[in-house]
């Protein structure tokens, strides 16, 4: 459909209530109530089956009775009658649904019944919408227009959403509550924001993200046309709560793929209402982030050292300050005060006010750091002593107008809640907060854009090549590939076996090919050194396990190797995605993992490898040498791409890689396809 299907949902030239109602109680009232607000703008048609007037106004019995054809129509009845509601208003001409009533039987049906029609429907179990710019409610309760646009799953958390924006003085541009989604999506409701000029922030709450590769690439665009996308969900994703056979599959949860969703898409996920309406005003407010370097500056030794721990726990750096910052100041604040991050004011605040201004200047100028973090009593001095009111002012007009000279944030966390000074820290683009916890996490989500502004996904070249199951396809998959393997031969006999060891060089590793989990099951030794050791080996194997497609590898011996995974899967809600971390037999112990949508670059993948824990053991840990990191990030990008070019593959996962400062190497890796898995 093209966006012009959707003008109805924006700014209707008439609206039908079907199910307007007096009674204040009632669904059909608020509707009625909502839509005649906007009656200046639009022709507004209450309808009701058994009353002359509704709220003062002419009622109409049905759709059929309407003077003209209505450009949306409201339904808002009993979930028996919609499907004869609906077949009306096709029949005269309507070509836009929003569908409040829940439990209406056979859903499809209605679907299908408004798609042949050329109409569309937001809904079923919609709780309404709303917009600022053209006076549309069509919703329970109140709206003021403000920057932030609400497309919500859940109908009650938006509304929870623009209540809590209401409190801090932001109001809504767009509220869409999308129900069930029967015809018009998410992806759609958020596309079409694009052009909305009020929209400067979206809240987006989703418990099922079923196409999500299309929201991916929607909020991409926006967060690269300035609108931020902010994220809020359940975690109950079920493209990444299936049976997994993997590590791959089993070690990622779904907010591990929502996270990396966001990540490409230069958007933010937020754990709480709350949070997401704190992080949304900050970024109307102020300027974004441009990276985790954090000073934090407090009247009290106290709260310096809980804002310096909050900022840790929420991923914010607190750099030292070099000796030259240090001195200065040094200079500004008495003899004795903490000067190297966290700054202890030592009571220059109540002696100079202005001395909160001074630092903030000095530290914002420095180049040392992206973002400052004021703790304490700042904001309560005229609140408690009215006669400082004016001065404080001035200081807050000091700071609005250095954050504005240098671009840089400035945040507050302030003892009072709502004083003339923490308002016009807002005003004058200061975000301020009550408690030190919301100061400290809003800053970081603000501060992760910087880092993530979002990336488009590449398109690999086409695979049609069903792999072929077991590790010694596999290994040819790898080599296709270009990623390093041992050398190995296939052995489907004990004088296949012979034979390998003939053109191998001992230790050799003997492997049960066909087993997915081999170790499991008794179907790998390891430090085979000669023949007999072998055939040992074998026959113990071919006793228990039968026949089958065995493998003999050389084993890597190279010192200093750190055991790596690499794994790539597809996600059905967001398709092809690509793991690295921790590898070995320990590795869902470690857990130590990250996840990105596939393809990566090899930027990415460098990206990717950095934020393991195990990171540092790649680096040279504690006077080893380090390992090379760029044939590791090489394999990250080659399976990456391997899984978003070949749809058969469900999962490919490579593991352990073993990387040595001499390159990495691929000892183990298991591909499955949809036909394996399903059967």
């Amino acid at each position: 459909m093209h966006a012009s299907s959707l003008n109805p949902f924006r700014n209707p030239s008439s609206v039908a209530v079907v199910g307007a109602s007096d009674d204040h109680a009632k669904w059909g009232y608020w509707l009625a109530n909502g839509a005649l607000r906007g009656s200046a703008r639009r022709q507004v048609y209450l309808i009701n089956g058994s009353a002359s007037t509704v709220q003062g106004q002419t009622a109409y019995n049905n759709i059929s009775a309407l003077p003209a054809t209505p450009d949306l129509v409201v339904l808002c009845v009993p979930p028996r009658f919609v499907h004869d509601v609906v077949r009306e208003a096709l029949a005269c001409g309507v070509k836009a649904f929003l569908g409040i009533t829940a439990g209406v039987p056979d859903e499809a049906a209605l679907g299908a019944m408004i798609r042949d029609a050329g109409a569309r429907i937001i809904g079923p179990n919609s709780l309404g919408l709303f917009d600022g710019s053209s006076e549309l409610q069509l919703a329970w309760g109140h709206f003021t227009p403000g920057p932030l646009a609400i497309i919500s799953q859940s109908g009650q958390l938006g509304s929870e959403i623009a209540n809590l924006g209401a409190r801090v003085g932001m109001g809504v541009s767009r509220f869409i509550s999308v129900g069930n989604q029967l015809d018009v999506t998410a992806a759609e409701l958020l596309a079409d924001l694009s052009d909305h000029e009020e929209t400067k922030v979206i809240a987006l709450y989703m418990e099922s993200f079923t196409g999500g590769a299309r929201l991916v690439e929607t909020m991409r665009k926006l967060a690269a046309g300035g609108i931020t996308t902010l994220v809020l969900t359940t975690g109950a994703s079920d493209g990444s709560q299936r049976l997994a056979q993997s590590h791959t599959g089993s070690l990622t949860s779904a907010l591990d793929t929502v996270d990396a969703a966001c990540r490409a898409a230069g958007a933010i996920r937020v754990s709480t209402p709350t949070e997401l309406v704190n992080t949304a005003h900050f970024l109307v407010a102020a300027a974004k982030p441009r990276g985790r370097r954090t000073a934090i500056v407090s009247d009290s030794g106290g709260q310096g050292g809980i804002a310096a721990d909050t900022a840790a726990l929420n991923g914010l750096e607190t750099p030292v300050f070099s000796e030259a910052l240090q001195g200065r100041l040094a200079r500004i604040l008495p003899a004795g005060a903490a000067v190297s991050n966290p700054v202890d004011l030592a009571g220059a605040g109540e002696a100079n006010l202005h001395v909160y201004a001074d630092l903030v200047e000095v530290l914002l100028d420095s180049g040392e750091v992206d973002a400052v973090v004021l703790s304490g009593y700042l904001g309560c001095y005229g609140e408690d002593t009215p006669s400082m009111e004016d001065r404080e002012l001035e200081v807050v007009d000091r700071m609005g107008s250095i954050v504005a000279r240098t671009g840089l944030s400035l945040v507050v966390h302030s003892m009072s809640a709502g004083s003339a000074a923490v308002t016009r820290l807002w005003e004058r683009g200061v975000p301020t907060f009550n408690g030190i916890e919301f100061a400290m996490r809003t800053l970081a989500s603000a501060a992760a854009l910087a880092a993530t502004p979002g990336r488009k996904l590449a398109t690999p070249v086409r695979s049609d090549d069903t792999p072929r199951p077991g590790y010694w396809a596999a290994r040819g998959l790898l080599e296709s590939l270009g990623i390093p393997a041992p050398a190995g031969k296939l052995a489907q006999s004990r004088d296949d076996v012979v034979r390998a060891a003939e053109t191998l060089g001992f230790p050799v590793v003997l492997k049960a090919g066909w087993l997915e989990h081999k170790s499991e099951h008794g179907g790998v030794k390891l430090g085979l050194g000669s023949l007999e050791q072998l055939l040992a080996a074998y026959d113990d194997m071919f006793a228990r396990l039968g026949d089958g497609d065995y493998v003999v590898e050389e084993q890597d011996l190279r010192a200093n190797t750190v055991e790596v995974l690499v794994g790539a899967r597809s996600d059905r809600d967001f398709g092809p995605v690509v793991t690295v971390g921790a590898g070995g037999t320990e590795t869902e112990l470690h857990k130590d993992i990250c996840v990105e949508l596939a393809p990566v670059s090899k930027s990415t993948a460098l990206e990717m490898i950095a934020r393991l824990k195990c990171f540092p053991l790649l680096q040279g840990w504690r006077g080893r040498p380090a390992t090379d990191i760029d044939a590791l990030a090489d394999i990250v990008v080659s399976v990456s791409e391997a899984v978003a070019a070949n749809e058969h593959i469900t999962e490919f996962e490579v593991n352990p890689i073993r990387v040595a400062p001499e390159g990495a190497l691929a000892v183990d890796a298991l591909v499955l396809t949809a036909a394996a898995v399903n059967a």
